[in-house]
């Protein structure tokens, strides 16, 4: 099919979450306001390794992609799902919004997370009928 790259569907899937995982972490940067030589450095990649990790040329290994959220600060987590590493767990605004919060560290987005699904654990059933 035209566009899809090598390997058929499953390959096209893969070369999507390379390309979305560049493309994301792209954004992050930026709304950081970190250069790609700043990441680079901070993550232990090397400049040519980044840039082509941002414009879907490589696959970063799912501990390069944990070097660079710690670096950017954000959630490794949402790193690995954009990557198709994990698999995405049924979230909602909440969840998306402290896993996207930059200035939150891993362990806050954890505690925050972990008290919200309490909250919500313990409202199950009075007011849910699912």
């Amino acid at each position: 099919m035209p566009g899809e790259r090598a390997g058929g569907p499953v390959g096209g899937a893969v070369g999507q979450a390379v390309d979305d995982i560049g493309a994301y972490i792209r954004t992050q940067r930026e709304h950081a306001k970190v250069s790609l030589r700043q990441l680079a450095r901070t993550a232990g990649v090397s400049n040519p390794y980044l840039s082509q990790i941002e414009r879907g040329l490589r696959t970063p290994s799912a501990e390069i992609l944990q070097q660079i959220a710690r670096a950017l600060r954000i959630s490794a987590e949402a790193l690995y799902v954009r990557a198709g590493i994990l698999e995405q767990r049924p979230a909602g605004a909440v969840t998306d919004a402290v896993l996207a919060d930059p200035h939150l560290t891993e362990r806050q987005r954890h505690v925050l997370l972990e008290v919200y699904q309490s909250f919500r654990r313990e409202n199950t059933g009075a007011d849910d009928p699912e």
